[in-house]
């Protein structure tokens, strides 16, 4: 097994219909679920590349791994996913108008990507999702959306709830990448891989794990 991976890139590039084959009965409904076909390839794409990204981890063939999600609250398709046939192997995957990625390897991970709005901060998100501390440092939807991209992956690994998100300080972290950017570092004994990309550096993505990440 190598390294914890993450993989990432535009719907485009990943989304094929040949991909539909690769996915459960519950994930097909969920796809046919979305009204916007934009949304419909964005999920598909992101539950294709979290198959691709486990199966070059653990090195066996994607179309022979289950991705299943359970939730106690919303059932099959909810809630933290993880691979049948590779239980220890932690995953988790995020989509964002039109930009999917995908993270895999051993212990807990979690993933996620966000468009960086333009325009003046979000005072309204900032609000919601920010600690005082970072607050003061949050100039910007840049900052507010790399804050928030680490603590929705986090949440993903499953040691945050959104009711703890403004308790969760991140002001310590050092700068982030810049535009076509990565870098990888330590936080509190977790590994974190964070990257910029799309035009004018404007979609961030942050991944949280307890070995360090990869960007494939």
């Amino acid at each position: 097994m190598s390294d914890s991976l993450v993989l990432a890139g535009p719907t485009g590039e990943i989304y094929s219909p040949a991909g539909l084959g690769l996915l459960t009965e519950t994930e097909r409904e969920r796809a046919a679920a979305f009204a916007r076909e934009a949304d419909r390839r964005d999920f598909v794409a992101a539950h294709v590349l979290v198959r691709r990204c486990a199966a070059k981890v653990a090195g066996v063939p994607e179309d022979r791994l289950t991705l299943l999600q359970v939730c106690e609250y919303h059932g099959p398709g909810h809630g933290r996913p993880y691979i049948a046939e590779l239980p220890r192997l932690g995953v988790s995957l995020s989509h964002s108008r039109g930009y999917v990625c995908a993270a895999a390897g051993t212990g807990r991970i979690g993933v996620d990507t966000e468009h960086v709005p333009s325009g003046p901060l979000d005072a309204s998100l900032a609000a919601q999702a920010l600690s005082p501390a970072e607050l003061a440092v949050a100039d910007g939807n840049e900052a507010l959306i790399r804050f928030w991209a680490v603590k929705e992956a986090l949440v993903k690994r499953g040691e945050l709830t959104l009711d703890g998100l403004r308790t969760t300080d991140l002001s310590s972290l050092p700068p982030g990448p810049g535009p076509g950017g990565s870098h990888s570092l330590e936080w509190r004994g977790r590994h974190l891989l964070e990257w910029r990309t799309g035009e004018d550096g404007r979609i961030a993505g942050c991944a949280v794990s307890d070995h360090p990440v990869v960007l494939g």
